[in-house]
């Protein structure tokens, strides 16, 4: 299985793009900016998206890959989400007023898109791949996933938008994880505006991290930092893991997720 990064900030800039990732070539995880870096043939091959929440930079390109490719779709591209995410994107995005009704174009019967509602703890099989739905707490309807290969091995899981969250750390503690991705959209100075939209700091990315079975050692990959802040939120995540130690004399293996990146697992 492979997973490529096509985006992964929290915000945009030069070569900064919201977050996407494919995984093999027929399965989308968020549809944020990121995607209007693959081909036309790339998102030709896109069958399945898989929505954490509604935020705009984790839709936003959505309504738009589906109008470049809707020529060439022989059936619906299916997206699964929660039935509030599904809700959100049929009132504000896709209501023929921002964009078109893709559920209901070019008919009814036949559609572009078709959207399948999932609720926290579903496990899916799509293409090859066993996900498994996991919990997340934030400012509006939100999930997380779990990816693994179907034929066996450890879960690439993506916390999607989330701030402290219990239940994630309990199901991933029973989990066998090839890599973790995890938010981190705030620097400490901004730590009250993380709290109170329901977003990761540092300082409290480091109480999460301590959530983790000490038994157990994988790379944590830092995303959705805001562009103007990722420097400082590098170095201030580097300070606390030098000093805070995960289990004897070994240190979180904490990577810099970035676009283009590729991961086969």
């Amino acid at each position: 299985m492979k997973v490529r990064v096509l985006g992964c900030s929290g915000a945009i800039a030069r070569d900064a793009r919201t977050t996407s990732f494919l995984v093999d070539d027929d399965l989308l995880v968020d549809a944020g900016t990121g995607v209007g870096d693959l081909t036309l043939a790339e998102m030709a091959r896109v069958g399945h998206v898989l929505l954490t929440h509604s935020h705009l930079d984790h839709v936003a390109a959505l309504p738009l890959m589906i109008d470049s490719i809707a020529s060439q779709l022989t059936r619906p591209v299916r997206v699964y989400a929660l039935e509030g995410t599904i809700a959100a994107l049929k009132a504000h995005v896709f209501n023929g007023v921002i964009w078109p009704d893709f559920s209901a174009i070019p008919t009814p019967a036949q559609p572009f898109i078709s959207f399948h509602p999932v609720h926290t703890g579903q496990r899916l099989e799509i293409g090859g791949k066993r996900i498994e739905v996991m919990p997340a707490v934030h400012t509006v309807p939100a999930v997380g996933y779990a990816v693994a290969p179907a034929a066996g091995g450890g879960a690439w899981v993506f916390t999607g938008d989330t701030e402290r969250n219990p239940a994630f750390w309990r199901r991933l503690n029973a989990m066998d994880v090839a890599a973790l991705v995890i938010e981190t959209a705030f620097s400490n100075r901004e730590q009250e505006l993380a709290r109170r939209s329901l977003h990761l700091s540092p300082a409290a990315l480091a109480t999460e991290l301590d959530c983790i079975d000490k038994s157990r050692h994988y790379p944590i990959y830092i995303t959705h930092t805001k562009p103007a802040e990722t420097e400082l939120i590098m170095a201030e995540i580097q300070r606390f893991d030098q000093t805070q130690p995960f289990g004897p004399n070994v240190t979180h293996d904490i990577r810099w997720l970035r676009a283009g990146q590729e991961f086969l697992l």
